[in-house]
């Protein structure tokens, strides 16, 4: 009986770890275009991101192309002194990824260790095995999430009433205020969330942004701060298209922390329009923008929430 049942159990993780085979990636997926729309390649992308001490890759989460295109671009411009730093660790697991860098730790320690992301696996294991191949420094780059969820319930002036362990996780209190244009960004986005079919209050959108301020200012100290250490070294940064796209988020916060870096910032969008520019969202989003094919099945699909209790 506890045979059958060990194997049922067995082919139920064997089948729930199982996909379907992903479309392959290709040029002809994705088109490469200048701030203003005019075509580009994927080599001047690497040209240019070699060049410059810090380089923005923004994403959807779920687009399969833009994944491919990260592997892709920090493989072509790895050389020694390149660091990678993801929005998708954060600072308190640092040094657990750092144990699994250096092989201290399995994977699957790792894994059940460092709080991954849930498409961790298809998503971003390929860069971190990659890091690991190269022993290029990985930076866990992100505020953790709970002292984030306290800015969004209690706003950003609770945060000093933490401990000074927690606060090392943090960058140094009280963290930079968002420009003007990001504040019309964020609050513009929010005027399109909704909770319970009612409008977020004014407050609500406050603390929002000033968590979502905490989580762009933990990125650029992070990166900002590793540098400093290593002051020969590049960066290529991951994190969601949001905080990095027209300059704004992330990359303000780091001119504010390392003033005169130079900086590269790759928008990839997936679009309906592919594989066109669509000048009125697209413009001025990247210093170039890559257009990926929406059409593609995404890399996760986040289940169906549950039917509601009657």
């Amino acid at each position: 009986m506890k045979a059958l049942l060990l194997l049922a159990l067995t082919s139920l993780a064997l089948a729930q770890d199982q996909k379907p085979p992903a479309t392959p990636i290709t040029d002809q997926h994705y088109r490469v275009y200048r701030a203003d729309g005019t075509p580009s390649t994927l080599d001047q992308v690497i040209t240019e991101s070699t060049a410059a001490s810090v380089t923005f890759l923004g994403e959807l989460h779920d687009d399969p192309v833009a994944h491919h295109l990260e592997h892709q671009l920090f493989a072509k411009t790895w050389t020694p002194g390149l660091a990678l730093s993801l929005e998708m660790f954060e600072r308190d697991v640092q040094y657990i990824l750092n144990e699994y860098l250096t092989g201290v730790i399995t994977p699957e320690q790792f894994q059940a260790s460092s709080r991954p992301w849930k498409n961790y696996r298809q998503d971003y294991k390929p860069l971190i095995e990659f890091a690991k191949e190269k022993a290029v420094p990985v930076i866990a780059a992100n505020a953790p999430r709970r002292y984030v969820n306290r800015v969004s319930r209690l706003g950003a002036g609770s945060l000093p009433e933490l401990g000074s362990d927690a606060r090392r996780y943090l960058p140094p209190l009280p963290y930079p205020k968002p420009s003007p244009a990001y504040i019309a960004k964020f609050e513009h986005l929010m005027q399109e969330n909704k909770e319970g079919g009612k409008p977020l209050s004014a407050d609500a959108i406050a603390k929002r942004l000033e968590a979502q301020s905490l989580w762009d200012s933990s990125m650029a100290h992070s990166i900002a701060d590793f540098m400093t250490s290593h002051p020969d070294s590049r960066v290529l940064h991951v994190s969601g298209s949001f905080h990095s796209a027209q300059r704004l988020g992330t990359v303000e916060q780091l001119f504010r922390y390392r003033p005169g870096v130079s900086v590269v910032v790759v928008n990839m969008i997936a679009s309906d329009t592919f594989p066109n520019f669509d000048a009125a969202t697209m413009k001025e989003q990247g210093d170039f923008v890559i257009v990926t094919d929406s059409k593609l099945p995404r890399s996760y699909v986040d289940p169906p929430a549950p039917a509601p209790v009657k």
